[in-house]
């Protein structure tokens, strides 16, 4: 594909933007793919062993963007630190095989277990109850049974059922009901998933536990729900073996109504675990605003510095998950954007709110720096005007190879889920300055990929806190190894840092700050 240096000059004014704020201009300017390529080489590189949060990896990342915020000039802001301590735990889990009538399957080959609860599942009974619906659970009797579910949306007629295994908030909430009724086991099904774990032959990709963050009281309890696991199709015709269908049949028929029924059919599964602490850090780079009357508002750009790591699979010759794109591409923007803004201020022309950069750890692991601070935040989010969260744009999505205008897109998402005024001003500098196809098909708290909730903006939205969202799009080297420097489109990553930064200046900038306005999409679950 052939890569166009795409630059921001003050020089050419569309007919149909509005008139560029030179200021604005020469300092976005300054944000280049050189100067880019330069910090994603260092973030991305081997060294950095994949910057897998609470490894070596992840503090050798922490430690070089503060030391960038550092040579900025950025303040300290965590009593004089760049650190904010981020309380994780790990909770090592060991799930035995599962065994159904007979066969046995293991976890990350043929099914996924994520939770912590400790069990002993030993049952005779299975229960299958379709879609779960009410109506499928209304007078089913699931207590200290197996039970299979299909993970999946339920047909319904002039509406296109969504198919894919994340769970949306329907999903989730038939998760909540058929865990009131006291399962032993919930074995989730989706005939999708065969094709993620064939990435990992039985091998957990983080080659860790689960890490959660440490709650302060120590008396938490337990968890005491039933696990529930992930698991594909030929699980599922396993536990549903003594019924004389297989799973294809029983779903087809739970199509067209109640399909329960209860099976005879032995299950056993063994889960213990351990917990550790684990030392994580956010990043946090602070410049005070000029103006005495907003100098107390502050805007929030992030961007998450982790990636998942080694590469532990079996006979793999590329043993680092570099994450150049994910999201070495965002950390890097940041540092451009905090680079731009620094020579404002020092040149007398800095921003007259407040600018928090932060580099968040722990979101492949769940969203938990971002969580974590807007739980605990150094500035309070009553005064917190807006989150530009950059995640992953320094390649071409998947849906763009081969376009026209493939070195000239970022998807924009969440911008108006919170705030017209945000949106508008985000399309403004971007008609002005940039010049982009803004997409929004992923801008929508039902789209079946949930990528509104899946990067660190969320933890702010949840708080109703504006956002956009920056992204490129998946690709085929997505959490995988292949996530490399070479294959980084330098330019069009700082264009769409320089896109971040002419929304950030305006915002920064402008006598009010967004108005929140539009109804809390944002109270979905993740």
């Amino acid at each position: 594909m052939k890569k166009l240096t795409l630059w921001v000059t003050g020089l050419a004014i569309s007919a149909t933007a509005c008139a560029q704020n030179p200021t604005a201009v020469k300092y976005g300017s300054l944000i280049t793919a050189a100067d880019a390529k330069k910090h994603l080489s260092i973030l991305a590189s081997d060294e950095f062993e994949g910057r897998e949060t609470g490894k070596p990896g992840a503090e050798k990342a922490a430690n070089y963007i503060a030391a960038e915020f550092k040579k900025l000039g950025l303040q300290a802001p965590v009593k004089g630190s760049y650190f904010l301590d981020v309380p994780l735990v790990e909770n090592m889990v060991t799930v035995s095989p599962l065994t159904l009538n007979g066969q046995s399957f293991m976890n990350w080959k043929d099914f996924v277990y994520q939770g912590s609860a400790e069990t002993k599942v030993n049952s005779n009974e299975v229960v299958f109850v379709g879609f779960g619906t009410a109506d499928e659970l209304a007078g089913t009797d699931i207590a200290g049974k197996v039970v299979v579910w299909i993970n999946e949306d339920k047909p319904e007629a002039g509406k296109e059922a969504n198919t894919g295994y994340r769970m949306n908030a329907a999903r989730q909430a038939i998760v909540k009901a058929i865990m009131e009724k006291k399962p032993a086991l919930v074995l989730a099904v989706n005939e999708g998933l065969t094709a993620v774990l064939a990435r990992f032959n039985g091998v957990n990709p983080s080659g860790a536990g689960r890490l959660t963050i440490k709650k302060a009281t120590a008396d938490e309890k337990k968890d005491t729900s039933a696990p529930l696991f992930m698991v594909t199709g030929p699980v599922a015709d396993a536990a549903l073996k003594a019924s004389g269908k297989s799973y294809a049949d029983l779903k087809a028929a739970a199509k067209a109504g109640k399909q329960t029924q209860v099976i005879k059919g032995t299950a056993a599964v063994t889960i213990s675990s351990t917990t550790k602490d684990v030392k994580a850090v956010d990043v946090l780079g602070f410049m005070p605003g000029s103006d005495p009357k907003l100098k107390d508002e502050v805007l929030v750009f992030s961007a998450h510095y982790d990636h998942i790591g080694l590469n532990l699979r079996p006979g793999a010759t590329d043993k680092v998950n570099n994450g150049a794109d994910d999201d070495g591409s965002g950390t890097t923007g940041i540092l451009e954007i905090a680079r731009a803004f620094s020579q404002a201020k020092k040149d007398g022309k800095g921003p007259r709110r407040s600018v928090l950069f932060l580099g968040n750890v722990g979101e492949e692991k769940g969203l938990l720096g971002s969580e974590y601070y807007t739980d605990h935040p150094v500035f309070p989010l009553a005064n917190t005007i807006a989150d530009l969260n950059i995640d992953m744009i320094g390649r071409v999505g998947e849906e763009y190879v081969g376009k026209p205008d493939s070195a000239n897109y970022v998807y924009s998402i969440g911008s108006n889920m919170l705030s017209s005024d945000l949106h508008k001003i985000g399309e403004e500098a971007n008609n002005t300055y940039t010049k982009m196809k803004l997409d929004y098909k992923y801008d929508d708290p039902n789209d079946p990929n949930r990528f509104y909730y899946r990067s660190d903006h969320y933890n702010f939205a949840r708080y109703n806190v504006p956002i956009i969202f920056y992204f490129n799009g998946v690709h085929a080297d997505y959490h995988a190894p292949g996530d490399e420097v070479s294959k980084i489109n330098f330019p069009l990553l700082a264009k769409r840092a320089q896109l971040a930064f002419y929304t950030g200046w305006e915002l920064a900038n402008r006598d009010n700050r967004p108005v929140v306005d539009k109804a809390d999409a944002a109270k979905g679950t993740r």
